[in-house]
């Protein structure tokens, strides 16, 4: 299923979700390496790698030739100024490729414009990076031994998409199915999105399903409490124009 844009008009401007996305473009095209192995060498030296956040130390040489996680590293680090816990931010805003960079973007423009409405700027920009970094850690507590960089927003957008379903549940999302075009309400489309990721368990396609499923159940969970409020202030804002 790919979604092509919500029935869901918004009476403000979107200014977090665009400058997030302009900022996830401009990092992979003027910041990120384009050459195969020089973009390999930058992830292992800005990205958070799930090793290096437990052992609180920069991966060794060794460590990223042979694919293992030692617990107390014994060789020379290979990046020693890298700061492993600042990477846990770079990584929201670094990507694997154009695909990745393009299919996390188009789902942040398509929700992220009605969450941020409804929970303002401040809580919008706490809503998508708590959920960026407990999709971080979800990945870590399942993945400690890994030493390959995680890359992507797709955990802090998941968490973007959870609050949507949360508010907007019967809203159409208009959607290509089979090569037709359809409205299915929001709750069907983030369902089954949601559901999905649990077909990627044991399969090897790097994606990092933990974290799509913990930043969607942060999403959901911060914003069930909330729904009555955000939903009074989304209904406040866009009765505003009409006020004046």
């Amino acid at each position: 299923m790919i979604p092509l844009r919500d029935i869901n008009p918004t009476a403000t401007s979107p200014v977090l979700t665009v400058l997030l996305i302009a900022t996830s473009i401009a990092v992979f095209f003027f910041i990120q390496p384009q050459d195969e192995v020089e973009a390999e060498e930058f992830a292992y030296e800005q990205a958070a790698i799930a090793c290096e956040l437990v052992t609180g130390e920069p991966l060794d040489s060794f460590e990223i030739a042979e694919e293992v996680c030692e617990e107390t590293p014994t060789g020379p680090e290979r990046f020693p100024n890298k700061n492993v816990y600042a990477a846990v931010l770079y990584s929201m805003f670094l990507h694997g490729g154009i695909v990745h960079l393009l299919g996390n973007m188009w789902f942040l423009w398509i929700f992220g414009n009605n969450v941020e409405e409804a929970f303002g700027r401040v809580g919008f920009l706490l809503l998508y990076f708590g959920a960026g970094l407990l999709a971080t850690l979800a990945f870590v507590v399942n993945n400690q031994d890994s030493t390959i960089p995680l890359v992507g927003a797709s955990g802090a957008i998941a968490g973007v998409m959870g609050a949507y379903l949360v508010m907007f549940p019967v809203h159409r999302v208009l959607t290509v199915v089979f090569f037709a075009i359809t409205a299915i309400p929001a709750v069907a489309f983030l369902g089954l999105w949601f559901f999905g990721q649990f077909a990627l368990i044991g399969v090897e396609s790097g994606i990092a399903w933990e974290a799509h499923v913990f930043g969607f159940l942060f999403g959901v969970v911060v914003t069930l409490p909330l729904r009555p409020l955000l939903l009074r202030r989304t209904a406040s804002v866009r009765l505003q124009p009409f006020q004046r």
